[in-house]
């Protein structure tokens, strides 16, 4: 049998539905990672902020859901694009949700969901025990609502600047992880570095 020929039967088998199962598995493993951040996190933490780093990883779930089902998802995967730049939300998902469902757009926002809630967890393991609660989660809420969005939208969304000059993103490592470790980077060049460990 030709590799064209297994290539077309794969295709023909493989449904919708199929994929829809595969992004849900996917995302579960994803979801996951977060209890390995919060163990991580709180491993290189000293014992008193151990519930505090938890509750950041936690609330990078919760947050970033909300903002992310508010305009987070509209402006990633928008119909219509700006210039390739950004996308205009069109709020299908609370407007029609029956029909946002019949789509099959529903895997492919828990997918998109889990991923923004881990690019907006790295930033807290590269600051913590040096911010505060509400600020953490203002600017969990800002990453989940603007800035993965977007930017992802640049190389998952077909109208995306990225995606029309042919990049591709090999599992989440543009999208997800450089913009993580950015923003790690800005929160801990902003926040120094914590004076119980330079100072013993």
């Amino acid at each position: 049998m030709a590799i064209e020929e297994l290539t077309a039967l794969i295709e023909q088998s493989v449904t919708k539905e199929a994929f829809g199962i595969w992004f849900l598995i996917g995302a579960a493993l994803v979801f996951l990672m977060q209890a390995g951040f919060a163990m991580v996190e709180t491993g290189f933490t000293r014992a008193k902020n151990a519930g505090n780093i938890i509750m950041k990883n936690l609330m990078d779930f919760c947050i970033g859901t909300v903002v992310f089902v508010l305009l987070g998802f509209s402006l990633m995967m928008a119909e219509d694009y700006v210039l390739g730049f950004i996308g205009v939300p069109n709020w299908n998902i609370l407007t029609d949700f029956g029909g946002f469902l019949r789509s099959g757009n529903a895997p492919s926002f828990v997918f998109n969901l889990v991923f923004c809630a881990t690019a907006a967890t790295i930033v807290s393991g590269s600051m913590a025990e040096r911010t505060k609660f509400l600020s953490y989660c203002i600017y969990s809420g800002v990453i989940s609502l603007f800035v993965y969005p977007i930017e992802a939208g640049w190389i998952w969304n077909s109208q995306g600047w990225l995606c029309q000059l042919g990049f591709h993103d090999f599992a989440g490592s543009a999208a997800i992880h450089s913009v993580g470790g950015v923003t790690a980077l800005i929160g801990a060049i902003m926040v120094r570095p914590a004076a119980w460990k330079i100072h013993p």
